[in-house]
């Protein structure tokens, strides 16, 4: 009984964590194709420089999560990715906090770009 506990436990806090910030856009890699080469919006790769090395997108800027998102300008939109859509959920968050308002999540991440 306890384990399953545990385990219902940590799968509600992984919930939890991949829970989009509120006023935070989520967009298909579908939808990320048709709008990679608008110049008003500014990508941002939020996996480690290993990862992004080893795939990326040629639009997106590698700014591993836990980096010093301020510089980023506030006045364009905010296209975030990961591996998976974890990081850059958490990522989005944290631009919410500094203030940004326009901020969206590639659901998926890189794992659905190449699915």
């Amino acid at each position: 009984m306890v384990g399953w506990l545990l385990i219902l436990i940590v799968v509600i806090f992984f919930i939890w964590r991949m829970k989009p910030a509120k006023g935070t856009r989520t967009i298909s890699t579908d939808t990320l194709k048709g709008i990679l080469n608008d110049q008003d919006k500014v990508f941002i790769d939020v996996r480690t420089p290993r990862e992004f090395k080893s795939q990326s997108i040629r639009q997106f800027k590698n700014i591993p999560l836990g980096s010093d998102f301020s510089k980023l300008p506030k006045d364009k939109e905010i296209i975030v990715i990961c591996q998976s859509g974890m990081r850059s959920s958490q990522a989005c968050k944290q631009l919410k906090k500094l203030g940004y308002a326009n901020v969206t999540n590639v659901r998926g991440g890189m794992n659905a770009w190449r699915g």
